[in-house]
């Protein structure tokens, strides 16, 4: 707008008006260059994945409801020829299911590793189309599991499996189901591979205290929880392609005290975090592979649920879910493919930098210090 002053005054505002109307050319010229100026750009730090490669006039024809600031990438990520091993799944409740499924809307291969005495029931339950309604993807297509191998991972090598285990009827005709065993059959059929998700945990102890749990069961637990995912990137890290990603799955009982969760599993979940953070910077330095894991929320899935319960009682994970809602910031239910979305973030070159982090996906109960639905919150009357 013009500014008209009385010719008396023109001298007196005349440094004010210059002021004012280059403080307006200067807001002009911010404004017509913010959008290009502060959006990211797509030329630095350039990778394979698709939707970096888009040209600037696809963002300029953009619809006016569309942020130019905001990156088009949450629905074009492009996973066509990656492919993905998952390393224990058995059912479609957990966790390691919804990673699997979120990397193959993406387009990824998925190939799985079944721990062995589960393997015919999780095999059987595919072809009677069990999980087919866990198996819609986004376009209405059904995932699909490239293969299954059988896999062990409390075992690295053949000579570390036990007379007891190869006699056993429940490992009866399959072979090959060590750690280095796996990894050579999958290199064997597919070459290099560009994921590998940890999605495994085993205290046989798991519903003792710590101050009842013996040596040996705390050591199997380690062993099953923890140590599996060293082993997996030390014999999968050789097969994976630069720029992969290694995801494994943790709780915040690595941290925090869970009464319930006991047997040295808390010990376990403690081992692999810091393990995550060691491995990033081993296997950054000779594989390029980026090493990630997800603290994620309770969930009520096929194992969670095999941990016991006292008579006319709900069971350890359900009492943890109705406490994670009472509590969290985000007084809402958790879904497994909230942490599959997440997963599949961390193996998108959305998340290239990212490397050595334990990433929450718990609806915030993790920041939280005080139990709000406690006894000693609830509010007395005053005198």
């Amino acid at each position: 707008r013009r500014l008209y002053f009385k010719p008396d005054e023109q001298e007196k505002f005349f440094p004010v008006t210059m002021y004012i109307r280059s403080a307006l050319l200067l807001v002009s010229a911010l404004v017509s260059t913010s959008v290009d100026a502060f959006a990211p750009s797509l030329g630095i730090g350039r990778s394979t994945f698709a939707a970096r490669t888009q040209s600037s006039t696809v963002a300029q024809n953009a619809p006016r409801s569309a942020s130019r600031g905001t990156p088009l990438m949450a629905a074009q990520i492009d996973l066509k020829g990656k492919t993905a091993f998952i390393a224990g799944v058995a059912d479609s409740t957990g966790y390691g299911w919804a990673i699997a499924k979120a990397l193959a809307d993406a387009g990824a291969t998925i190939i799985i590793g079944t721990w062995p005495p589960v393997l015919k029931i999780f095999q059987m339950g595919l072809r009677k189309g069990q999980f087919d309604e866990d198996s819609i993807l986004s376009d209405g297509s059904k995932m699909v599991i490239d293969k299954i191998y059988p896999l062990d991972a409390v075992f690295d090598t053949i000579d570390d499996v036990p007379e007891e285990i190869l006699t056993n009827k429940r490992y009866a005709g399959l072979d090959g189901y060590t750690i280095s065993e796996v990894a050579k059959a999958v290199e064997a059929d597919y070459g290099k591979i560009d994921f590998v998700v940890h999605s495994l945990a085993n205290g046989p102890e798991v519903t003792k205290p710590l101050l009842e749990t013996s040596r040996k069961g705390y050591l199997a637990a380690s062993s099953a929880s923890a140590y599996s995912a060293v082993s997996l990137l030390q014999k999968f890290g050789p097969i994976m392609n630069s720029g992969g990603a290694f995801l494994s799955l943790t709780y915040v009982a690595s941290e925090k005290v869970i009464p319930g969760y006991g047997g040295g599993m808390s010990s376990a979940k403690a081992q692999l975090e810091s393990d995550t953070r060691v491995l990033a910077f081993e296997a950054g330095r000779k594989y390029s592979v980026r090493v990630n894991t997800i603290s994620a929320g309770p969930l009520k899935s096929r194992a969670a649920s095999a941990i016991g319960k006292e008579p006319g009682q709900k069971t350890f994970i359900e009492y943890a879910i109705d406490y994670s809602k009472a509590n969290s910031p985000l007084a809402q239910d958790l879904y497994s493919d909230d942490v599959g979305s997440t997963g599949l973030f961390l193996c998108s070159p959305m998340s290239r930098a990212i490397t050595g982090l334990t990433l929450y996906v718990d609806n915030g109960l993790n920041c939280m210090g005080m139990a709000l639905d406690s006894i000693s919150m609830v509010k007395e009357p005053t005198e």
